[in-house]
């Protein structure tokens, strides 16, 4: 490889134009390591705060490897991820891992409601949000409201994973992850 070419995501999308404007968020969203295929084998899973210094695209492509009948299948995540940004890259003509880092952005909850109890007494209180579990929870909202909308659905899972996307990024409440965000940040607000 010759100096002036870089590595591109799936061969295509550049990892150098991509920004993450919570600065919150920043060492949470690892967009520095640039791998052409996001499969690390796990290597940091075993240390400390080894999420942080895994790729968000593996990340998120490890959050569909649940649930019974997909449960394991990397490669066909990994398919499915690289299926879904070329469609948003084909709709919306943007680089589809600024999509997903501003989906994740958007689809973290601030505030959540926490359990404080006084001599057997259950109390819910509001408390702040760490930036970690942010990037954690936001995951876990958007790979649900996917495997959700993928069962027993003429579209294939590529094509609901880049209509989530799109619809988080823009912050649109027809997004199940959004709508999810809204209903723990209403909880805590009510506390």
């Amino acid at each position: 490889m010759s100096d002036n070419e870089t590595i591109k995501l799936f061969n295509t999308y550049q990892y150098d134009t991509v920004n993450v404007n919570d600065e919150t968020l920043k060492p949470f969203i690892n967009i520095s390591r640039t791998l052409i295929n996001p499969h690390s084998g796990a290597s940091n899973a075993c240390k400390f705060r080894g999420q942080s210094n895994t790729s968000i695209v593996e990340r998120f492509a490890c959050c569909f490897m649940r649930k019974g009948r997909n449960n394991g299948k990397k490669s066909l995540a990994l398919k499915s991820v690289e299926d879904a940004f070329f469609l948003i890259n084909k709709m919306s003509g943007k680089n589809p891992l600024q999509v997903l880092v501003d989906a994740i952005q958007n689809c973290g909850p601030r505030e959540e409601s926490g359990r404080v109890g006084r001599g057997g007494a259950m109390k819910r209180t509001s408390v702040d949000v760490s930036s970690h579990r942010r990037v954690n929870v936001a995951l876990k909202f958007l790979s649900t409201g996917i495997r959700n909308k993928a069962y027993k659905n003429f579209k294939t899972l590529a094509e609901v994973i880049a209509d989530e996307l799109m619809l988080a990024e823009s912050s649109n409440p027809n997004s199940y992850a959004v709508k999810k965000r809204d209903e723990a940040e209403k909880i805590a607000k009510s506390n």
